[in-house]
């Protein structure tokens, strides 16, 4: 496939952009990017796309969503963390397989559509008798076209052990480990061009005791594969760490073994200069998500002093119960004007929120070797951005038009060389029916819920 006449913003290390240049596509892989049209004598070319009034970019990279939540959007609109999940606990711990199913096609879709070209799940509730939840999501995913990094989540703290989530949301600590374990051998490729890597997750340090963390910790390790939670995410989360451990969550993880270049946690707002500076020594990533932070009043994460320091940063749409658009490029605009409004017209610029969502979600996700760049010898995930419309007509500067402008429709998304979106709809699943079936499972879920 070749793709030419179009602007390309390659997100490498120096940034390289062409105002008019080509992409050239072999199998699964980039072949050649550079300026001008594609090298003439090309053989077994099957395709050519003219690009013109487009801009070619890296697909986007999620590094944290909660798909099963599609079930639930627009509830507990106006409350905290801890109020939210209090809200909304009761509800997802009667999920059974085909609603995930549901819920992880309409996530998928969403942001698929929407450029989204790697994406990861971070599902951990496993109600008894619930069926194969997280095979639910694979499939989904398959099915999709996606490439997917599902992690396996736990819980083993309820409420009658001092932890957050209900008694009967949570799992043994012995069951946990042993579901995960076998996630990870029925489900990890770890081959180059892998489209199904598992992670170990845990899910926060008011839901999991302290032993689940430090055996997930070392389950991982032992098999090879990254570690995710979520970490730092409100006033409230540090005040527990500090009244159960005398230490903030930061200094709480390293004690269990999780901090690493292996490790990527979720949201981190209230980290303090010590906090960064151990992220950075250490290598642990963060995926940072802008509107669901806004919608819970979360707090605004130190971004701009996390990439000063070295730290890996990648953009996360989270569960679309507290991001009900469920799409990434979106996260773009919003990460750049919360940032601003945090700390100035200069705390981040558009092709930093670029790299954000691109680069540095291949880096969280440890797949920069094969994604979230184009270069030649990497994967062939790109999307192809239509920048000629009336949202974006007056806008000089290509990149500044994707990220400041309104959300641009999508012309062709690449997801290891296969056509995933063409001309702004899913070429792999039917968006309507995906529609109906979420619509269909979100009403099944709620009559079940409101049963007495």
């Amino acid at each position: 496939m070749v793709i030419e006449n179009c602007a390309i913003a390659t997100v490498d290390a120096a940034d390289t952009e062409h105002a008019s240049g080509h992409v050239v596509v072999a199998g699964n892989r980039i072949e050649a990017v550079g300026p001008g049209p594609a090298p003439e004598g090309l053989t077994g070319v099957v395709r050519r796309v003219d690009g013109t009034g487009h801009l070619a970019t890296p697909g986007l990279v999620n590094t944290h969503h909660h798909f099963y939540q599609w079930l639930t959007r627009g509830l507990a609109q106006d409350c905290n963390l801890f109020d939210w999940l209090v809200a909304l606990y009761p509800t997802w711990a009667r999920i059974d397989e085909p609603m995930v199913y549901a819920a992880a096609r309409g996530s998928l879709a969403m942001m698929v559509r929407g450029g989204v070209t790697t994406a990861m799940d971070h599902h951990y509730v496993f109600p008894k008798g619930a069926g194969d939840l997280l095979g639910a999501e694979i499939r989904a995913a398959r099915e999709t076209g996606v490439r997917f990094h599902p992690t396996r989540g736990s819980m083993d703290l309820g409420a009658s052990d001092g932890g957050l989530p209900p008694d009967f949301a949570v799992e043994t600590t012995e069951a946990a480990l042993a579901a995960t374990e076998e996630a990870v051998d029925a489900h990890h490729d770890p081959a180059f061009d892998s489209m199904l890597r598992i992670g170990v997750a845990p899910c926060s340090p008011f839901s999991v005791t302290t032993e689940l963390l430090r055996e997930a910790a070392a389950l991982a390790r032992r098999k090879g594969v990254r570690l995710h939670t979520h970490g730092s995410e409100t006033v409230e989360e540090e005040q527990y760490c500090k009244e159960k451990f005398g230490m903030g969550p930061t200094d709480y993880f390293e004690s269990t073994g999780w901090l690493g270049d292996d490790v990527w946690m979720a949201h981190c707002i209230h980290m303090d200069d010590a906090d960064i500076a151990a992220f950075a020594r250490t290598g642990t990533g963060v995926a940072h998500c802008p509107s669901s932070n806004a919608r819970i009043a979360a707090g605004t994460a130190r971004v701009p002093d996390l990439l000063r320091a070295g730290v890996p940063v990648g953009l996360g749409v989270d569960g679309t119960a507290s991001n009900e658009s469920g799409e990434l490029h979106t996260e773009l605009r919003n990460a750049l004007l919360v940032h601003r409004l945090a700390g100035g017209e200069k705390a981040l610029n558009v092709r930093q929120a670029l790299r954000l969502g691109t680069y540095g979600g291949a880096q969280v996700l440890g797949r920069a070797d094969g994604i979230g760049s184009l270069e030649p010898g990497k994967l062939a995930d790109l999307v192809l951005w239509k920048l000629d419309g009336l949202g974006h007509s007056s806008i000089a500067d290509p990149v500044a038009a994707l990220v400041l402008g309104a959300p641009a429709p999508v012309t062709l998304s690449l997801v290891n060389g296969r056509p995933v979106v063409e001309d702004g709809r899913l070429v792999t699943v039917d968006e309507d029916e995906v529609a109906r079936g979420a619509r269909e499972q979100s009403r099944r879920l709620a009559s079940i819920a409101a049963a007495p």
